[in-house]
C-alpha cells in the first residue's frame, strides 16, 4: 500500500484538514470522525481493492480518535493536539489489517502525530508573532500591504506545518506496519486499551465541561442509558 499516488492524495488531504483547525475554513472537516471517513473514501478511490474496506476502517479509526479529541478544548494560546492530520495518518496505518489487529497500532500513530501537531502549532504561533514584531511600524501606520503580507505568511506557515505533520504521520504508519503481528488475537489487547482510553478521555471531557451544574446529571443519565442499551444487545 506504499504507492506514490496514494501518499500524495493523503498528504494533500492531511494538509487541508490541518489548515481547517485554525487558519481556514474551520468547517469541522478536521474532526477525526470526518477526517477519517473521508480518508477512507479517498483510499477507496485511489486503490479500488474490495479486500481493504477502507471506508469502514476510516470510520472506525476516526471514531476512536474522536473520543480522545472530545477531551480537547481548542481555544486561546493553549497547546492542544492536532487530530486532523493525525487521523489521516492513523487510517493509513490501519489499512489492510483486521480491526482487532490494526486499531491499537493506528490509534498509537494518531496520538503521537496529534501531539507532534500540537507542538508545531506553537512553533507557527511564535513565527507569526515574530513576523508581527518585524512589521510593527508598518502596521501602526496602517499599511495594508503589511497586513496582507502577514496574513499570507501565516497561511504559508500553516500549510507547511500541516503538510509536515501529515508526512511524519504517514512515515510513522509505514514504520509501524512490520511491528503489527499477523495474528489479530496477539494484538487485540492493545486495541481494547486504545478504545478504553478513548472512552475514558471522552467521559472526562464531558464531566469537565458540564461542571457542577444540572448538565452533569444529564451526562450521567446519558451514560447510564448507553450502558443499558449495550447491555440489552
Amino acid at each position: 500500500m506504499i504507492t506514490l499516488p496514494l501518499l500524495l492524495v493523503l498528504l494533500l488531504w492531511g494538509t487541508i484538514v490541518g489548515l481547517d483547525v485554525v487558519t481556514f475554513p474551520q468547517s469541522m472537516v478536521s474532526r477525526p470522525l470526518v477526517a477519517g471517513t473521508v480518508t477512507g473514501m479517498l483510499i477507496a478511490l485511489v486503490v479500488p481493492d474490495s479486500r481493504l474496506n477502507p471506508v469502514f476502517t476510516g470510520m472506525l479509526v476516526g471514531s476512536v480518535l474522536e473520543l480522545y479529541a472530545l477531551d480537547v478544548l481548542p481555544f486561546g494560546a493553549a497547546r492542544y493536539p492536532d487530530f486532523g492530520p493525525a487521523t489521516v495518518s492513523a487510517v493509513y496505518a490501519a489499512l489492510g489489517w483486521k480491526p482487532e489487529a490494526g486499531l491499537g497500532g493506528a490509534t498509537a500513530v494518531g496520538l503521537v502525530t496529534a501531539v507532534l501537531g500540537g507542538w508545531t502549532m506553537q512553533m507557527v504561533r511564535r513565527a507569526n508573532a515574530a513576523a508581527i514584531q518585524r512589521k510593527a511600524a508598518a502596521l501602526a501606520a496602517g499599511d495594508t500591504r503589511a497586513i496582507r503580507s502577514l496574513q499570507l505568511g501565516g497561511i504559508r506557515r500553516d500549510i507547511a506545518r500541516s503538510a509536515g505533520v501529515t508526512a511524519c504521520g504517514l512515515l510513522l504508519g509505514i514504520i509501524i506496519w512490520p511491528l503489527l503481528p499477523p495474528g489479530s488475537e496477539n494484538f487485540r489487547w492493545v486495541s481494547v486499551v486504545a478504545v478504553g482510553g478513548g472512552v475514558a478521555a471522552a467521559l472526562s471531557g464531558a464531566i469537565r465541561v458540564a461542571g457542577r451544574t444540572r448538565r452533569l446529571a444529564w451526562v450521567m443519565a446519558g451514560l447510564a442509558g448507553g450502558i443499558l442499551i449495550v447491555g440489552l444487545q
